[in-house]
């Protein structure tokens, strides 16, 4: 059996605590602009529908999760004034589901708190930040994470 490695160099828990963390930061400023009723987990969906409406059953495969898990999600966010479905025109049967004017107000409100986090890590890390920056790109793009991430396959 190896040794592990010391925690000061381990790049998969150093970047897991690191999006642990951060992301405890953007959750509370977003509950500070008024969302604290969103779970990070609820962007997921979100991200799907920025591009307009979609069925239940699209976001279920882009989710990679099941129309039943899927449909809950939607009806606890419709519930709080995030989404709302609507019948389809070319089926009744299908529902399609959007964002509402308050969930277009919670994708700026992360947007802005996401903005306010990155400028506070760039600046922690001073004159170093555009090098390091660049580094974490490259392991994003040689991992696959960025076309992950572009293409909207992060799941839940």
């Amino acid at each position: 059996m190896t040794a592990p490695e010391p925690i000061a160099e381990d790049l998969v828990l150093l970047f897991t605590a690191l999006a642990a963390t951060t992301q405890a930061q953007v959750t509370t400023e977003i509950a500070e602009a008024g969302f604290g009723d969103l779970r990070p987990s609820d962007g997921y969906l979100v991200q799907h529908l920025q591009h307009g409406a979609q069925t239940i059953g699209e976001l279920a495969t882009k989710l990679g999760i099941t129309a039943q898990g899927v449909s809950k999600a939607v009806i606890e966010m419709e519930r709080k004034g995030y989404l709302t479905r609507t019948p389809s025109s070319g089926d009744q049967r299908k529902r399609l589901v959007e964002l509402t004017e308050r969930g277009w107000d919670a994708i700026y409100a992360s947007r802005t708190a996401r903005a306010h986090v990155n400028r506070e890590l760039r600046a922690s890390l001073g004159s170093g930040a555009r090098a390091f920056l660049d580094q974490v790109y490259n392991l994003a793009e040689t991992t696959g994470a960025f076309a992950a991430l572009t293409e909207r396959r992060l799941r839940p």
